[in-house]
């Protein structure tokens, strides 16, 4: 039987959704954070920990596993916990900041980081978005804990004992705790950071009690306990409070904080908290994900698919999170993790517009243009601020990645309709990064060897840039986008030259291997040439995968590979080939290499960004049933609703919004040419409820496990016969149906009209 998610409301306007006792379960609980917290160093299943916050909230919380600075803060398989922290990590490769911890103890008093510890079961672990609770054995104690944008709230459940503490670590890399026991308060100050920020960060704390304090310590550098002290600042300090409780007596704990003041913290706390009990907490934060959930509802009889759906939905609206606060006069302000000051307006980070670009922004322009003008904003706002545009933002400019993404990020926006952003600044600052050489932050910021890339049109092998031939493919996608946003501007001439520029991916083209291939400056290519070594011109990949990041013109791509026949025979290549490698640019086999290795399917290394889109090339070939054969193959073998439940990095969403869009039956290949590319919908029937109020269905009839194949379609009751679905035609609401088989229609979506959007088409 077929489980329904019935909804009975039409108004949809500004994300909010009504509750409908008509829902058969609560979308929340279908919802996993432990999904890809089974990850190690050496083998990713996601790169996640469970993030209890609300959509893109400015704070998230998690529990710890690990000690303070690992960036795998949570492994499923480790046995104790040392600590709830508050976290802003957005990957573990670029690591946390501004986090520090609450822990409660029984008996002896053991502050020390790996003392404190206490085991802990995932039998007796509640984790859920909303809320997260946890018994720790060693101490007889439930912690739970229950978020909003920017504060929480903890209930701490005590054994009868004279000797219960809750403690506050501060954190390394200074901090500062004061103890304040006729409020019943610790407030102060953390410092911990990867980088990204200027001189006067901080992040100030404000933990409010419901209990008196009979005791108070704090500790100094290097575990020094300090004792009957209320005020300790250093490299990392913390704070001691004690009582006597009673069996089953709950401690309560309301905690925010703020990168502003002291005084924001507490204007923080109070607006978001203020004197809610921990249950009416806790339902605004249900409500937050209800409403968010709700905005796409799928039918099923698979409950897995329904698990993963939704796991992968709440991981799409995690990043990038609000770095902004509303100050007391209500009016949105920020300080700014690029110059110290704070200023006016809307800030987002952590996020890593390589992988983003992809798939997350494009479901922001279906979902949410409204949050994605804000995102806008606040990208003109660091334009501003430190004169470039970010490329991975944590909380300041990283150097990390490669490629000019957010040309194709805020084009995307442009050309989807999203209003309320200034353009035109934002035109000027990704013509600066196609046109700037100097003065760039970090590597990461505008285009490394612009100067190679605008004189030869590409970046050269042999002169010191690594991963130069990625960063050629990338900067011509990112031409193609500034062309289309200029052109919608009236901008022609510049138009014209950027899409001239586009074209510079032919220049890697090598047409003996039809491959793309490391050039050198004397245009030789470079030798010798592996298509399996990963890295070197490459980046996070080798040839087999990069030679498909020609989003813009894939009929170019087939062109120059000599036709279709050709061309799908390449595809059909890297699925069917052994999944061999070459690790020598790295002198080790990176994660992404084994992740790739022990999926069997050949080369297909859908783990990691590069090579996402490729099985949606199928259709601009006249083969789209092999897309569908591949989309369903990988929707329902590589993602699971468990803990090894990714099959690589999550990354920011882009991971998790590959498998969304893909399980609804479409795909963003080529973000600011306004086109989705079909593939194979995996439910019976999914339903979009748009911010503009109207609402779109994909059916699918016919459809299991067998039967991945579209036989035919209508679009509001008409024949479609085509493998894209413009952005626009979702939007204006609707129903694309279609009619699934066990066998491909290989007449179905083969014409010439039916391929999607190329440049050299046009």
């Amino acid at each position: 039987m077929a489980i329904f998610l019935l909804h009975s409301c039409t108004e949809t306007n500004n994300a909010s959704i009504k509750e409908d006792s008509t829902n058969k379960e609560p979308l929340l609980s279908y919802v996993n954070p432990l999904m890809g917290t089974d990850s190690d160093f050496s083998l990713s299943n996601g790169n996640t920990y469970p993030a209890i916050a609300t959509p893109w909230g400015m704070n998230f919380w998690t529990p710890m596993t690990s000690k303070m600075g690992d960036g795998w803060t949570y492994k499923y398989d480790e046995k104790t916990i040392r600590g709830i922290k508050q976290t802003h990590q957005p990957s573990p490769w670029i690591n946390d900041y501004a986090a520090f911890s609450l822990m409660a103890v029984t008996g002896e008093l053991k502050y020390k980081e790996d003392e404190r510890v206490s085991h802990f079961s995932h039998k007796a672990e509640t984790v859920r978005p909303d809320y997260y609770s946890v018994y720790l054995a060693d101490y007889d104690v439930v912690a739970e804990v229950t978020p909003t944008e920017r504060a929480a709230h903890f209930r701490f459940t005590f054994p009868e004992t004279d000797s219960a503490y809750i403690l506050l670590d501060a954190f390394f890399k200074g901090s500062m705790v004061k103890i304040i026991p006729e409020e019943r308060k610790i407030i102060g100050y953390c410092r911990n950071n990867s980088g990204g920020v200027p001189e006067n960060f901080h992040n100030y704390f404000v933990a409010e009690f419901d209990k008196d304090f009979e005791l108070t310590h704090t500790w100094g550098d290097n575990w020094n306990l300090k004792e009957n002290s209320q005020e300790s600042e250093g490299e990392h300090v913390g704070a001691i409070i004690g009582f006597k409780t009673k069996r089953g007596e709950a401690v309560h704990v309301k905690v925010a904080s703020s990168f502003i003041s002291p005084d924001q913290a507490q204007l923080n706390l109070d607006r978001e908290i203020g004197s809610k009990s921990f249950k009416e907490t806790r339902t605004a934060a249900t409500n937050a994900w209800e409403n968010e959930l709700n905005r796409i509802e799928v039918s099923t009889s698979n409950i897995d698919h329904l698990r993963t759906f939704y796991s992968c939905l709440y991981r799409v609206l995690l990043f990038p999170r609000k770095f902004y606060e509303m100050d007391a006069n209500d009016q949105i302000v920020h300080y700014s993790p690029y110059n110290g000051q704070v200023l006016p307006g809307y800030m987002f980070t952590d996020n890593g517009f390589w992988d983003t670009f992809r798939a997350v922004f494009p479901f922001f322009n279906m979902m949410y243009p409204e949050l994605n003008s804000n995102i806008m904003e606040g990208l003109a706002n660091t334009y501003k601020e430190s004169g470039w545009l970010p490329e991975w933002a944590s909380p300041g400019h990283r150097d990390c990645m490669i490629g000019s993404n957010s040309a194709p990020i805020i084009a995307d926006a442009h050309l989807s309709g999203v209003k309320g952003f200034d353009k035109e600044v934002l035109l000027d600052a990704i013509l600066k990064n196609a046109t700037v050489a100097d003065g760039r932050p970090v590597n990461s910021v505008g285009r490394a060897g612009l100067d190679y890339y605008n004189e030869l049109g590409y970046v050269p092998y042999d002169v010191g840039i690594n991963e130069n031939a990625a960063r050629t493919l990338e900067y011509a996608y990112a031409d193609f986008t500034i062309a289309q946003m200029a052109k919608s501007l009236g901008k022609n001439e510049i138009a014209e030259e950027y899409y001239k520029k586009s074209l510079n991916y032919k220049k890697l083209f090598d047409p003996t291997t039809k491959l793309m291939r490391g050039k050198n400056k004397d245009g030789s290519f470079q030798a010798p040439f592996n298509p399996l070594k990963w890295g070197d011109a490459f980046t996070e990949g080798n040839s087999l995968h990069y030679t498909w990041s020609v989003f813009h013109d894939v009929q170019g791509l087939i062109d120059l590979m000599g036709g279709s026949t050709e061309f799908t025979g390449m595809l059909d290549g890297v699925f069917n080939m052994p999944p061999e490698y070459d690790a020598s640019y790295y002198g080790f086999t990176i994660h992404e290499i084994r992740e790739m290795q022990i999926m069997n399917m050949g080369n297909y290394a859908h783990g990691n960004q590069p090579i996402q889109h490729m099985i949606y090339l199928y259709n601009y070939a006249k083969q789209p049933w092999k897309t569908q054969q591949k989309v369903r193959e990988v929707l329902t073998k590589l993602y699971t609703p468990a803990p090894d439940g990714y099959c690589g990095d999550e990354d920011n969403g882009q991971t998790s919004a590959w498998y969304v869009y893909s399980a609804l039956g479409f795909y963003p290949v080529a973000p600011a040419t306004n086109q989705y590319v079909l593939g194979s919908p995996l439910f019976d029937e999914a339903t979009l409820h748009l911010q503009n109020g109207n609402t779109f269905t994909v059916r699918a009839n016919g459809n299991g496990k067998s039967s991945p194949f579209i036989q035919n379609a209508t679009l509001n009751g008409s024949e479609f016969n085509q493998t894209w679905l413009a952005t626009e035609t979702v939007q204006e609401g609707g129903s694309l149906n279609f009619s699934m088989g066990t066998e491909p229609n290989q007449e179905w979506g083969t014409s010439d009209s039916a391929a999607p959007y190329s440049l050299s088409n046009q």
